[in-house]
């Protein structure tokens, strides 16, 4: 399977399954239908067994979907039925609330190196982390093989860090600066910006 060839917006939509999926298994729920699971994450019936069969058939006509097996395979489209190791660069208020947050461990992410550039900041425990400082993040990105980075730094340092962090082989990056960054092809970039995502949101009220 390419996954290129998949459309973006069908990826987008699988962790959404994913989770449904994951709170039914834990309230025992053994098999569920495209219907059911539609009413749980508000998507149609048809588009959810579009969606899944662009991967391969994992239900049976009338039978439904087995939770148990769906969520494997899920977990191996999304390719977290491993966990990944993450580098955090920015430790202030969100770097330092992310460094805090216990859902990615079960999730198939975990935070295994903090950096920041403010020297007051370096040395600083979070957790159970110590802040290093971003002059030696490159090496130890690179020396630790991390391919994910999550950025909370301010927008004016969000492209510089960026550039280092492709220099040091990462692949994926979670941006929370409200900018846009420019990444080689071959890197993949998320931008979650709460301000433009309530300015979305207002439009409806």
């Amino acid at each position: 399977m390419n996954a290129e060839k998949i459309p973006d917006i069908i990826i987008g939509r699988l962790p959404v399954y994913l989770r449904a999926l994951q709170r039914m298994a834990d309230n025992g729920i053994k098999t569920t239908s495209s219907q059911e699971l539609g009413e749980h994450v508000g998507i149609s019936a048809a588009q959810i067994r579009k969606d899944i069969s662009q991967f391969g058939e994992f239900g049976k006509q009338g039978t439904g979907y087995s939770i148990a097996y769906l969520l494997d395979k899920l977990r191996e489209i999304l390719k977290v039925d491993r966990i990944w190791d993450v580098a955090l660069v920015g430790a202030g208020d969100m770097g330092h609330a992310l460094a805090n947050y216990q859902g990615f461990q079960n999730r198939g992410f975990r935070i295994v190196a903090i950096f920041d550039n403010n020297q007051d900041k370096v040395g600083e425990k979070i957790g159970d982390f110590i802040v290093h400082d971003t002059e030696k993040m490159v090496e130890s990105i690179k020396a630790a093989n991390i391919k994910i980075a999550m950025l909370t730094v301010p927008a004016f340092a969000a492209q510089s860090v960026a550039d280092k962090l492709v220099q040091a082989g990462v692949r994926a990056i979670l941006n929370y600066a409200p900018i846009s960054l420019n990444v080689p092809n071959n890197v993949k970039v998320q931008h979650i910006d709460p301000a433009t995502h309530l300015q979305r949101m207002t439009y409806y009220l």
